[in-house]
């Protein structure tokens, strides 16, 4: 049985292969008759509801659960919980804060666990981020070569990015400002999974050139404290109009969205022609049931 908690967890084949389910019109019924526990830590606009209709699609019953209805490791532990949902469900996804609680449910779980979100990161996320490339540019194949940059945070969804991005061919460079870096030990398991990943501190030398332009919020869902100090932090980060003076000429601006609009991104950016941001949206979705459909066919 397979679990689904980081992109290299998938081969570069296997990410092919999720990536054209993903991508496929019609879907198998993998989940008929069949639930899904979806468990949230975190609140969610597209993370629910792409799982929900995915699991939909595939023919199977969504069942989100909040956290105050389990309680992970106050009213029940992480290894009860997750063995109670074996009992009704085919497989769990889960949006917690640490990354090690999912880890806790693969050692017990007895159905495939997919990672919605963790401090460590986002594969759903960076599934549907390359989907969203490989329509712009002409298919996963036209992928290799291409170069994408990340202007922000060095988090969870800039190190999946980097993972799917490199696993499909494409150079992926990182800028962030000092001290917001992708941990040193990350950047090692990046490259070691033979992603030409290149990072600096320096925002314009990470955008020349290429294809596309990614950011995140600076602070993410539980960072709110920080809020402060990483808007003095990320000044001169914004992506916006100069920034995207030295792009290729077809190049993409992405985001996973929430947008903080002249924060991270400004609005001409965000709502101008090369924004493909309702899109990557969209391809949470698609990209969810592709994972899906691996995940089950591996049982």
């Amino acid at each position: 049985m397979r679990h689904l908690l980081e992109i290299d967890d998938l081969t570069p084949d296997e990410l092919h292969h999720v990536l054209a389910m993903g991508a496929a019109p019609v879907s198998p019924r993998v989940l008929e008759g069949h639930g899904m526990a979806l468990l949230f830590e975190k609140p969610s606009a597209r993370t629910r509801n792409s799982m929900e209709m995915a699991v939909v699609q595939l023919g199977g019953h969504p069942l989100t659960i909040r956290p105050d209805e389990v309680g992970l490791d106050t009213r029940e532990t992480v290894e009860d919980v997750t063995r109670t949902l074996c009992c009704y469900h085919a497989a769990i996804g889960a949006r917690v804060f640490e990354h090690a609680k999912l880890e806790r449910m693969v050692a017990v779980s007895t159905v495939p666990v997919v990672n919605m979100l963790s401090d460590a990161g986002h594969p759903l996320q960076g599934l549907a981020d390359v989907l969203t490339l490989a329509q712009e540019f002409g298919g996963v194949e036209a992928l290799a070569g291409r170069t994408v940059a990340y202007v922000g945070d060095g988090n969870n969804v800039a190190r999946s990015l980097a993972l799917a991005a490199g696993m499909v061919g494409m150079a992926v460079r990182v800028a962030t400002p000092p001290g917001y870096e992708l941990p040193a030990a990350e950047v090692h398991r990046i490259r070691a999974a033979g992603v030409d990943l290149t990072t600096t501190h320096v925002a314009t030398d990470a955008v020349e050139g290429a294809d596309a332009v990614y950011t995140d919020v600076w602070a993410s869902m539980g960072q709110e404290a920080e809020a402060s100090a990483r808007r003095e932090a990320f000044a001169g980060f914004t992506v916006d109009a100069a920034l995207m003076v030295g792009v290729a000429d077809d190049a993409v601006f992405l985001h996973c969205l929430p947008a903080h609009r002249g924060e991270e991104v400004s609005t001409e950016v965000l709502e101008g022609p090369r924004s493909r941001v309702w899109r990557q949206a969209e391809n949470r979705m698609h990209a969810a049931r592709g994972a899906l459909t691996w995940l089950l066919e591996h049982r």
